[in-house]
Parts: C-alpha cells; structure tokens; sequence
C-alpha cells in the first residue's frame, strides 16, 4: 500500500519509469507484438488493455498474460503490469472459451433475476475465470442508469433506469470482482445513460442534464460505489452542457475529473481516460495535446486502444508536457502512487507468473456451469401472455408448424456462432427457409440463431422452420410461411435502434391477427415475440400480446429460452427499473378541490389563465400556448371521451390550474393533453391535485389500456415540454415522482418551413423520388375513407384516426396525399394536409402561431416493411409543401413528427424545429393505485 505521504522506492525517480505507469494500452495480435514488446521494454508502459481481437482461448489468453508479464519482469519493472479487460457478460465479453468459461447474463438479465446475492456469486465467477488467465483488472461494473432508455447504445449493459437499483447490483458486481482478487473499475463517469447523439464521428456525444439533475440520479451509482471502495474509475470522453459545466471531453475536464469526481464524490482512486484515439478527440485537440490535458485534468491513467504511432505520440507529449512545465512533478506522482496503490491489491510478481490457467479452471467447472444455468433460467422474464400462448405444447399439436423469424445481426463475442462465422457470413442471410424435424442435422438459415432452431426442433414432434428477416422488410416468403405455420416466434435484437425489426414485427403481428378460419371466422394466429436484448423493444407495446425478454443472444440464454417456450422452465425474471414497478401516486399534502371544467364558466378564465402562463414564459422561450385558446382543448369527437379539470377561487372565478384528458377509444388510450398552472401559485400541490383527479378518470374508462402524456389531438402539448430553462428541466423529475417511467419517453417536435415563396426542393430529390417509382396522387372526402382507413391501422398512436376523419369530412380545406404502388395499387403511405380554414387546423394553434399565411402537413403513415421508407415519407412531404405553396402560403408547419429520425433530410427541404416534447407512455394495468377523490 503507497499513501500520498509515503516515501516512494528510489527506482521511481527514473522519470520515464514513472510516466509509463500513466497509460494503459492495447494492441493487435494473439500474440506477443514487436511494438508491444517495445512499449513495455523501453517506453516502461505499465498497464495493457486486452480485447477480444487479443484472446482466443482460455490457454492462449493465460499463455499471452504470462509473456507479457515475462517480458516487463525482464526488463526490470518493479511492480507487475496491470492487464485488464472488458468481461461485463452477456454481450460484453473479450474473453470467450466454450470449453472453460461460462456465460452468464448481462447486467440488466442479472437485475431481471432480481438478487444482488446472484449478481455477487456471478461477478466472482466472472473474476475468479478470467483471474485464472492471468488478468488482473477488470473494466466493470458498468454504473451508468438509463435516464432515457431509447436509442442508447448501453442497452443491458446497465441494470436499468432506477438509480438506486443500478447502485445495488453495482456495488455487488464490484464486491464480487473484488472478492476473486480482481481490481475494479466504474464506468462511465458521469453516465452514458441519456446521451444526445449528433451523427458525425467527429461530434462527441452530449450530456445536457444539469449536475443537479445528475446528482438526483445519474452519479448516485458511482457515488455508492466510491464509498464502497471502488479502485479505479473510467472517465468517458463525451461532452458536458448545462449551467455551470462545459466541456468538450469529459475525460480531459477538470471541471469533471479533479472539480466533480475527487472533490465533490471524494474518489481518490485511479482515474482512467476514455481513449485518447477516438475520432473526435484526436481530430480536434490531438493526441499529444489530448494527453497533456488528461493528465492536468486528473487522469491517472491514460487509455490509447491500439495504433503504435498513436501510442508514441502520447507518451512524447506527456514528456514534452513535463519538460515544458505545463505538468508538475507532484501531479505525475500522485497519479503513480495511487495506481501503484491499486496494484498492490490486485498482483504481485509471485501471482503475474504463476497463473492458475485451465487446470484451475477445470476445478471451476461444475460449479460455475450450474451458476450460469441458474442465472439464466431466473433472468428469462414474461413480460406478457395476455392469450395464454406459453408453453406453446398448449396449442401447437404434433403434425402443426412453428415458425422461427430471426433478424440478421452479428453474433456476439460471447458466442460459440461468432468463432464459426466469418464477418462476410455475418452479413449474408439464406433466402431459403430452414426446415426442422427431429432428424434434422444441418441448417441453412441465418446462421447466428441455427443453434436455436436446433433446439426447438429437438423438442417437439413437429417440424419448425426458420429463417431470417433483413431491412428488406416482409417478402413473400415470409408471408407464406405465416400462412403455413399454426403459431409464429420472432426475435428482435435492439429494435428501438434497429428500427427495420420494429417495423417488420408489427407487420406480423398484423397479418397475425387478421388469420381467418376455413369458415370465414377472425382467429388471432398465435405469436410470440422473444427481445434477445433491449427489452424496450416492446415493453410498453400492449399490442404484443406474448412477450418475452433474454437480455442476451449467448446459447446459454436462448437455452433457457426453450426451456420457457415449451414449459420445461416457469420464469421468474421482472424487467428492472421503474417500468416494472407498480405505479404509485405520491399523494400531495394538501388536496386541492378539483372540479370539472365548464365551457359557459370557465372559458374566459381558461383563456385568462393561458395569458398568465404565456406571459411567465422566460423571454428566450416560445410558449406552446401562445395561439390557443379555451376551445382548442374541446375536440367534440363522438368517438374520443373527454373530461377537463379546474383548480379555482370560486369567489372570484379565476382559475389557478388547469388540465385536459381524453380518452380515444379505438385505441384504448387515456392521455393528459395539457396541465398547467398559474406560475404565482406553483409548489402549492396544484398541479398534483389535478394530476390525481385526471389519472382517476382516466382509470374508470371502460377498455383503458394504457396512459399518454401528450396529445396528438389537440396538437397544443405532445408530450413533456423539452429545451431550455430551468422550469422544463424539472418537468420530467415532475412526472416522473408522479409515477410516469421517463426512461421510455418518445421524442416528438413541430417543425416549420418559412419563406415558400423563395422555396425550391433540394437538388436531385424530386428525381430520387421519381426514380423510387411510387404513384402519388391528392383525394379529398369520404368516397376514399375506406382504404385510407384500411390502411392507417398499420399505425395504432393516438388521435391519428380521428384526424383523418376530420380531414376527409371536411374536404374544402383538407386532403389526403396518397402513396401507391404501381403494380396493384397498394396503398403504402398517405398524409393529411390542411389550411387554416380547416376545422383540424382549430386544434393545431401552432399553425397560427406562424403570424402569417400557413398551411399543414399531418400525420403520415407508411406501410410496415417499406424498404424506401425514408424516401417515401419525404416524397409525401415534399408534394405536401408544394400543393401549401400552390395555394399562396408562405409557411408549412409539420405538427408532429418523431423525433427519433433523421431531420438531415428535412433540414434540407427548409425546415426547422419549432417545439420539441418528450411523449410518454405507459400500461394502465401497471397503475395499480388510484388516486382519492
């Protein structure tokens, strides 16, 4: 153990002995390279980073690990390397050996299995495996909470989106790895969980929540885990903004490392740096510089992945850094102290030489098979079996068919299919189905998930069949196979961000529900959808009526998963976090009478009410209700029930808080369209008291299946209202301690384009669009409602329907543009379009918000399993914009539109976002408490 005040060993007053043990690199081989060899020998580099392209086998891992100890030990390094790797389970593993190292879940299966004391026993079997190899260090646990769970490459990398949860089965992964003698490491400081992504390789990903936001959820993991005894800490390189902290790079901020990680959490441990090599980093600032700036930020440990030229470029302008006075002395030597601190916990020279190696591992064995089987078997979760498909034995009879559809991934590290498949196999699916029977031997289907079909064939007497679906979406193999097969699996891996899976699954579930008997009866065809991943997929997606989630694609995993499909295995496993938890008001302490709203009384006070409102705007932010009015809320649809709520003094009518909810009943979704207060009268419980009563009304509704916040119609609020200002950054935390899961929120905006006057399409996409070979053509009124109709029920969000209606209904100010194909005449998309004379447009105040002469293109709808997708919805756009500028208008707004897309195209085409929301939905079966009157 060396302190800050310990007197270091003279051998350390060799500089460039002492700046070795500042970086942690990697390299490219199985085996011992020239140029690693040269940085451990004469650069004195005291830390490698191995990764899956460096181990092959648990015997040539161990053999690796000894030489490189071996060559340090010759060349006179007084303490042993540090050699570390990432070995998170699941999909994260570097190290992989089907003979001597188990699989075991991810974090997030682990979590589902709902036992710190797993989590522990897994851990240490993780470590004491890998420990067994020669490694030392282990890049785990993985502490970030997914604050929003869409389109986040973390995925089950983390145990959720609940802080507290993350932090326990953190800090037990961590007592685990400890307890096998490894030295840990947390990432990734201060949290990927809710990162913006810009799209250029060059742009860094960006947290833009608030260290007070932060220290509310994000840090509360690492928090636990520093006071745990946390070793080391993984900085990552993405970009920080909001008051009080900027920062280009995490890692190279002293604001971050030094201001918020050592002084405000109090860790004194080893701080390491994201790789320095990272595109943007090293295009921006540059690797010498990068290295300077790491090291006065605080890093004690700078990561370089694998360029030798890189590396060198590092380790010269840490000297140059030095020699410049630019880094004190007293800087590089506390970093030395505290990883040799680190070191002398987790290695020695006597364990670096001896490794236990396979002999060990085999005494491992028995014990370490049966946990990984345990762990999985209470990870496999049922999220739903509204039918009662499962075991499938119940419904599938000997000589009928099961269907297996599987999406085209890379198979993961920790697999067997990945050291059979070759990156070129990877990325080639069999057009041909593959048949099972139990006599089946060979499969010729999309190869990651053969193994799966394997063994669903193996156990039942009828045959299966299996192949892959692509971005291509439905062909007509699949829709025959569909028509063949009596009960159909589909696996998504990721789907939120593999949006091609999203598609084509509801386009199955469609067809599935739409099966007819012999006699001409409607039978709902039998469907399973298995999340080999994320399981957000279709979390909150009641329309999947049989879901299941295995965190993971290992065989191990999909094991289980057979196990559970044929009723061998009751599972056991809960999805983690807030979304699995029932829903439980935190009544306020003072109750406001909530009344319901009365046109004749209340509207002038409503109206009143919004102008206060607007009028506490801050200046640098548009009101959404800068255009409506009292009966922009009243929609007056028979087929949506609506019920809105006052707060008021009833001695002088004014109105101190208001709220609307509708219920659409062709979809069974209960929204909150708007909640607002009287700014002067906040934190008085207000806002609660008509949350309460709206979320009690909402519960009464008969055929309720799930909540909305935020209303597609009236398009005034179509979520959580997002941006800048301190008001809107508490409005999630608001609704989230209300009962609402944020973590699944759905961005959505308005966008606008001005100045059509002067308005041209981009270069070259109206011949795209020609080219792409769709026929489009405009229809107004009922005589073409029933295809159109037909067709949105692709689409089952909220108030879409009743737009369409409207719009046909009212034919002088509304059209259809309509998207067919030439062959049949198929309808693959359609949008609305509108005037500000249009009764729709009464329900769109954000179109006279426009002050000017404005039209508007709503709702669109594409087919699922369109390949062109994005080429169609702009087409439909574009002729939109181009009738609105035809009729005189200067502007064209888009009222709602996901935000999870690419709006390069859009921006092109001249349009910019005018209000951005967060939409949030959750099942009302999970909403067990109701509110008092």
């Amino acid at each position: 153990m060396v302190g800050k005040s310990d007197k270091l060993d003279p051998v350390w007053e060799d500089l460039d002995r002492t700046m070795g043990q500042l970086f942690i690199v990697g390299f490219d081989g199985t085996s011992v390279t020239p140029q690693i060899k040269t940085l451990i020998q004469d650069h004195h580099i005291g830390n490698i980073l191995l990764t899956a392209k460096n181990l092959k086998s648990a015997e040539d891992a161990t053999k690796l690990t000894y030489e490189l100890q071996k060559i340090a030990h010759d060349a006179g390094h007084p303490v042993p390397l540090a050699i570390g790797v990432d070995q998170e389970n699941g999909g994260v593993n570097s190290l992989f050996d089907e003979i001597y190292i188990r699989q075991y879940p991810s974090s997030m299966g682990i979590a589902a299995a709902g036992s710190t004391d797993l989590a522990f026993e897994v851990a240490k079997a993780t470590a004491q495996e890998i420990a067994a190899c020669g490694i030392n260090w282990i890049f785990g646990p993985c502490l970030d909470v997914l604050t929003n769970a869409r389109n986040q490459p973390l995925g089950v990398r983390t145990a959720g989106d609940d802080p507290q949860e993350v932090s326990a089965y953190g800090v037990a992964f961590m007592k685990g790895y400890q307890e096998a003698g490894l030295a840990t490491l947390g990432k990734h400081f201060p949290s990927y969980g809710n990162l913006e992504f810009l799209g250029s390789t060059l742009d860094v990903p960006i947290i833009t929540e608030s260290l007070e936001q932060l220290s509310l959820s994000a840090l509360v993991p690492f928090r636990n885990a520093i006071r745990q005894g946390l070793d080391s800490m993984m900085v990552g390189g993405c970009a920080m903004s909001s008051a009080g902290l900027n920062a280009m790079h995490a890692c190279l901020s002293d604001q971050v490392v030094d201001g918020l990680l050592r002084s405000d959490l109090h860790f004194d441990g080893v701080v390491v740096s994201e790789c320095l090599e990272m595109d943007a980093l090293s295009h921006n600032i540059g690797v010498g510089g990068g290295t300077v700036m790491a090291v006065n930020a605080g890093c004690d440990v700078v990561l370089l992945c694998r360029s030798f030229s890189v590396q060198q470029e590092a380790i010269k302008g840490l000297k140059t850094g030095f020699e410049n006075a630019m880094i004190s002395k007293e800087r590089i030597y506390n970093s030395l102290r505290r990883v040799l601190t680190m070191k002398s916990r987790c290695t020695s020279w006597d364990k670096a030489l001896n490794p236990g190696g396979t002999n060990y591992l085999e005494t491992l064995q028995p014990s370490h098979t049966a946990l990984s089987t345990r762990a999985y078997n209470h990870s496999i979760t049922v999220v739903r079996d509204k039918n009662r498909l499962l075991p499938l034995t119940n419904i599938l009879d000997s000589e009928e068919e099961l269907l297996l559809l599987t999406p085209l991934v890379k198979p993961l590290a920790a697999s067997a299919a990945s050291r059979a498949l070759s990156e070129t196999a990877a990325n080639t699916a069999s057009p041909e189905p593959a048949t099972w029977d139990r006599t089946a031997s060979v499969m010729s289907g999309e190869r990651v998930f053969r193994e799966l079909g394997r063994s669903l064939a193996r156990q039942r007497n009828g045959r299966v069949l299996h192949t892959s679906y692509t971005a291509n979406g439905l062909r007509p193999v699949h829709e025959n196979l569909i028509n063949r097969a009596s009960a159909i699996v589909v696996l998504t891996a990721d789907a939120n961000r593999n949006l091609y899976q999203h598609g084509f699954t509801k386009h199955v579930a469609m067809i599935c529900n739409m099966q007819y008997t012999t006699g001409g009866e409607r039978r709902e065809k039998p469907l399973v959808v298995v999340s080999v991943s994320s399981p957000y997929d279709f979390a909150m997606d009641t329309s999947i009526g049989t879901y299941i989630c295995t965190y993971d694609f290992t065989e191990t995993a999909l094991n289980s998963l057979v196990k559970v499909l044929y009723g061998e295995l009751n599972p056991k496993g809960v999805l983690p976090g807030t979304i699995s938890k029932s829903q439980k008001l935190h009544h306020s302490k003072q109750h406001w009478l909530v009344e319901n709203f009365n046109d004749e009384r209340d509207s002038a006070a409503l109206d009143a009410l919004m102008k206060v409102v607007i009028e506490g705007t801050p200046q640098n932010q548009h009101s959404e209700l800068s255009s409506a009015t009292s009966s922009s809320f009243i929609l007056h649809d028979p087929d949506i029930e609506e019920s809105h709520f006052v707060v008021r003094n009833s001695s002088t009518q004014a109105l101190y808080g208001f709220c609307s909810t509708y219920f659409f009943k062709a979809t069974g979704t209960g929204v909150i369209g708007a909640l607002f207060v009287d700014p002067a009268r906040r934190k008085l419980s207000i806002g609660h008291s008509l949350h309460n009563r709206a979320i009690r009304t909402l519960l009464q509704r008969e055929g309720i299946k799930r909540f909305q916040l935020g209303s597609r119609l009236p398009s005034l609020f179509l979520g959580i209202p997002t941006g800048h200002g301190q008001e809107r950054k508490r409005l999630r935390p608001w609704f989230a301690n209300l009962g609402w899961s944020a973590a699944l929120s759905r961005p959505v905006c308005s966008m606008v384009a001005r100045n059509l006057s002067t308005w041209s399409p981009p270069d070259g996409m109206a011949k795209s669009l020609a080219s792409a070979g769709f026929q489009f053509d405009l229809v107004y009124g009922w005589d073409y409602s029933v295809p159109i109709l037909d067709h949105i029920k692709t689409n089952n969000r909220q108030g879409l329907a009743e737009a369409y209606k409207m719009a046909m209904a009212d034919p002088s100010a509304c059209g259809v543009i309509r998207a067919k194909r030439p062959e049949d005449g198929a309808l693959l998309g359609t949008v609305v379009l509108y005037n500000q004379h249009s009764r729709l447009a009464e329900y769109i105040p954000p179109l006279k918000d426009l002050h000017e002469s404005a039209g508007g293109i709503s709702s669109p709808v594409i087919s699922p399993g369109v390949g062109e997708y994005s080429t169609l919805l702009q087409g439909l756009i574009l002729l939109g914009m181009r009738q609105i500028k035809a009729q005189g208008c200067n502007a064209c707004l888009l009222d709602y539109m996901d935000g999870d897309g690419n709006f390069d195209g859009f921006s092109a085409m001249g349009f910019d976002v005018l209000h951005n929301f967060e939409e949030v939905s959750c099942d009302a079966a999970t909403w067990t408490t109701i509110p008092p009157a």
